[in-house]
């Protein structure tokens, strides 16, 4: 490797080939594929995707790690390198030089743990304002335990806000766990590979701008029941009144609902506040 990961990068080199051929293959390339990749880092996985798509954008925040990229890469005619903070980056407009390299439909990244959500924001957009146009898909190496909360299911202790908002958005697939010792340094917490499969949901949310604030007040505290946490937009009576009708326990918790019972519930609330 040679090159020591910073950690105000919170850079760790995946260095496992099981783990690079696990996102290699879920990212099911094409020749015609063209892919934003996030923090190369030493370029251990662009070496792979490169031979087998169109292009490549990869985005680095690390001024050095971009010296060693282009001398890795640079003569590549189908490697754009941008150096730049993903969550700052306009890729529209920086793309508009180079239109060979668009558009870009497919994601590969190996995310660091401590913006995972505000890339995932990024990369998907919000219930009120998806990203557009949508990713055909992404292929996100994270922290385990954010991957656990984006395919959780009603009911578990994974399942939160996050669930309802990615899973508006995108299918969830849960690909591989990647322990910690397949990074140098390893974290100190497990990994695990998720593919995202960016979809227009059936039967969607009649305002998807209420629903992405009644998920907010829902989760707000998980202990309580909902219709506690949902005091702000009608009386407790009323929101029980409201759940019942829709097949919903009162006592239920924000946990408890599915995601197409947030969408019933966030069409019925609309029309009464």
């Amino acid at each position: 490797m040679n090159f020591r990961p910073r950690k105000r990068f919170g850079q760790h080199w995946l260095r496992s080939e099981k783990a690079l051929s696990q996102i290699v293959t879920a990212a099911e390339l094409s020749k015609g594929d063209r892919l934003l990749e996030i923090g190369p880092g030493t370029g251990i996985l662009t070496r792979r995707l490169l031979p087998q798509i169109a292009s490549l954008v990869s985005v680095e925040i690390d001024r050095d790690l971009c010296q060693r990229l282009v001398k890795s890469f640079g003569q590549k005619e189908n490697f754009l390198l941008l150096q730049g903070d993903i969550l700052e980056l306009d890729l529209i407009a920086q793309l508009r030089q180079f239109p060979q390299f668009q558009p870009l439909n497919k994601v590969v990244a190996n995310i660091p743990y401590n913006i995972t959500g505000p890339i995932l924001e990024k990369l998907l957009g919000t219930i009120a304002q998806p990203h557009q146009p949508a990713y055909e898909q992404m292929v996100l190496l994270m922290q385990k335990e954010v991957a656990e909360r984006l395919v959780g299911q009603p009911g578990t202790k994974a399942y939160g806000a996050l669930s309802v908002r990615v899973q508006y958005l995108a299918k969830c697939d849960w690909i591989a766990d990647v322990p910690r010792t397949a990074f140098e340094p390893p974290p100190k917490v497990d990994s695990a590979i998720v593919r995202l499969s960016p979809y227009q949901i059936e039967n969607p949310a009649s305002n998807p701008r209420f629903l992405d604030q009644l998920v907010k007040l829902g989760f707000a505290t998980r202990r309580k029941m909902l219709r506690n946490n949902l005091k702000s937009l009608l009386d407790s009576d009323r929101v029980s009144a409201i759940l019942e009708q829709l097949g919903i326990e009162p006592q239920a918790r924000a946990e408890e609902l599915s995601l197409r019972q947030w969408i019933n519930l966030s069409n019925l609330l609309e029309t009464l506040i």
